[in-house]
């Protein structure tokens, strides 16, 4: 059933495009959120003090709706922390490097390493680590430092994170906006998530050793790079740091083993990971830290918080506001839709649907445009929920593909400003390897934009 759109559709309309407008720009859009929310409440319910109250309570609807993914990332990051101080992850991952041999080998088992590693630990924790281990035998078999960097950035915070199939924190996010289960978008994304990674880090790789192959590029000595700086370590015995590093993966196993049998997904499947990560971060530091134990365990729950809230602070504001255009709306403004209205992303689907004739190429041409837009900002994470809710839109105009929209919109912006475009994004992976930001978003312009390119393609046939 339609409704005619009034002062609320289109209000919401208006700072929808304002958002992008200042996302193009590379400007916060925090306060324009802010004002999105009080004109929506303000006409909505014709009182002053409502409608800054509204502000408040929409910033808490969004914390309530995303504290599970916030909470997720958190003791993921505290637990990489202990295992990196103990060295149990350099001992992890240390069996993989007697089978680099040549550059070619160096390139696609360090990136294969990390879109593992950062499935389950996410990317930013899985850069140090895997750059540190990695780095030195890469260099020795005449991998320049850039080409690591590449590897990593493209099978981490490009694929692994697009996709984000284990933590679930990117889908959930899209998922809510679009009105659909997080279930739904995983599967959407499988296939365009396996279109973008194979074209980009195929492509990426051609140019990699074409450059070294004409002597464009060359690799670097090791005692040329400071490969990371030395962190304060937790002496671990041997034997111990052993038995951590075979468990662990063991364990993470075993939970992906549940989830395919017991068919968890969603909030089920994050509390699986989320619930072993805690702990094994007790045991790992009862073993390390023994009569200090208990006051590191929070050390480390801390130190993850800390991360998570400033990954989600950006988010937070923007998410509030493009929840109004769904349920959140009558949740958090109350009931003041026109009669008739399911909610106002709906209503302006359908109009869109009536005034513009809209297909198939136009709605995926949009959807990647739209992500890739959201992610100039460099976070990835902050415009997916925008991309959500241009995906229901889209997909109620055309009448179907909400799920393949959802997932190309949040696969755009994560790959753009996730960390592989974005110069300020990819400053984990540069620092690492001690290579120009500049010239790693460079080097990954190319393979990115034609992975983009064949993708959309792909995802107009799967509408």
């Amino acid at each position: 059933m339609t409704v005619e759109l009034v002062g609320l559709h289109w209000v919401y309309l208006t700072f929808t495009l304002l958002i992008l407008g200042f996302m193009i720009a590379k400007r916060d859009t925090t306060l324009i959120c802010v004002l999105g929310i009080f004109t929506l409440a303000i006409i909505a319910t014709n009182s002053l003090h409502a409608s800054v109250m509204v502000i408040f309570n929409s910033f808490i609807y969004a914390i309530v709706e995303l504290l599970g993914t916030i909470l997720i990332i958190s003791i993921i990051v505290g637990m990489s922390s202990i295992l990196k101080k103990t060295g149990i992850s350099q001992m992890m991952i240390s069996p993989f490097t007697r089978f680099i041999k040549s550059p070619a080998l160096a390139y696609w088992i360090i990136g294969l390493l990390m879109m593992v590693i950062s499935w389950f630990f996410w990317p930013s924790p899985a850069v140090a680590l895997v750059g540190a281990v990695m780095l030195p035998v890469a260099l020795d078999v005449g991998l320049p430092a850039i080409g690591v960097a590449m590897a990593m950035n493209l099978f981490g915070h490009g694929i692994a994170l697009s996709g984000d199939f284990i933590i679930q924190g990117a889908p959930k996010l899209t998922g809510d906006a679009a009105g659909i289960p997080v279930a739904e978008v995983i599967s959407a994304s499988i296939p365009l998530v396996i279109v973008m990674g194979l074209v980009t880090t195929v492509t990426a790789f051609i140019f990699l050793m074409k450059d070294l192959k004409s002597g464009k590029l060359k690799a670097e000595k090791l005692e040329d790079i400071n490969v990371v700086e030395k962190e304060e370590q937790v002496v671990l015995q041997e034997r111990t740091k052993r038995i951590y590093s075979i468990l662990i993966p063991i364990l993470f196993l075993i939970d992906v083993m549940v989830m395919l049998v017991a068919k968890l997904q969603g909030g089920d499947a994050t509390a699986l990971i989320g619930g072993t990560a805690v702990v094994i971060l007790i045991l790992v530091s009862i073993s390390a830290y023994r009569n200090k134990a208990l006051e590191q365990i929070t050390s480390h729950i801390v130190e993850g918080l800390k991360f998570g809230f400033q990954i989600f602070g950006p988010i937070i504001p923007i998410a509030a506001f493009f929840y109004l255009g769904g349920e959140g709306f009558t949740s958090v403004i109350g009931d003041y839709l026109p009669a008739g209205s399911q909610d106002i992303v709906n209503d302006l689907g359908l109009a869109l649907a009536n005034a513009v004739p809209v297909n198939e190429t136009i709605a995926s041409v949009t959807l990647t445009s739209v992500g890739a837009i959201t992610g100039l900002d460099g976070s990835g994470f902050s415009g997916i929920s925008l991309a959500g809710s241009v995906a229901r839109l889209f997909s109620i105009a055309i009448g179907k593909g909400i799920a393949t929209l959802t997932a190309l919109g949040q696969l755009a912006a994560i790959w753009v400003g996730g960390g592989t475009l974005i110069p300020w994004a990819v400053i984990p992976a540069a620092a690492i390897c001690k290579v120009n930001p500049f010239e790693l978003t460079s080097r990954n312009f190319i393979p990115v934009v034609i992975g983009l390119v064949v993708t959309t393609i792909v995802s107009i046939f799967l509408i």
